[in-house]
């Protein structure tokens, strides 16, 4: 019987603190990561070149330390990581920076005319001779049972 009062005050506690830890790291937790995470980053992201920023070679480095540094301040201020805070902060940052970049982290083209030529020649090909192979034979019923 003991056990279960137990039970029911520790579940208790959890329900009723949870909100009230959840909401402190809200609050301070944002402030936080703005002024020791993405103040980094940022002067990271300026000494780059605009166009340097879709290139993960070059910004994968700060990224990490971004992605840590907002881990290790949950960490430190006993917050959950991730959580909506660090969402909605990332997709701020993307949204500043990363806005112009495909998924793959390069911006898309046409691969060169040597690499794409092959790939419509060759079926325009074998569209013909397959024509002509059609053509020939039909003129030559007489083997054709």
């Amino acid at each position: 019987m003991a056990s279960v009062s137990w039970r029911h005050a520790i579940f208790f506690l959890v329900v009723v603190n949870l909100p009230v830890l959840m909401m402190a790291c809200t609050s301070n937790y944002g402030n936080a990561i703005e002024e020791f995470c993405l103040v980094k980053f940022k002067l990271d992201m300026e000494v780059l070149d605009q166009q340097q920023w879709c290139s993960w070679e070059d910004t994968v480095e700060s990224y990490g330390e971004l992605t840590n540094c907002t881990f290790l301040v949950a960490l430190k201020m006993n917050c959950f990581w991730p959580n909506r805070m660090v969402d909605e902060f990332f997709i701020r940052v993307h949204r500043h920076y990363f806005h112009d970049c495909s998924l793959s982290g390069r911006l898309l083209h046409d691969p060169p005319n040597r690499i794409l030529g092959p790939f419509i020649v060759v079926p325009i090909l074998v569209t013909l001779l397959m024509t002509a192979l059609v053509v020939w034979r039909s003129k030559r019923s007489e083997g054709i049972v």
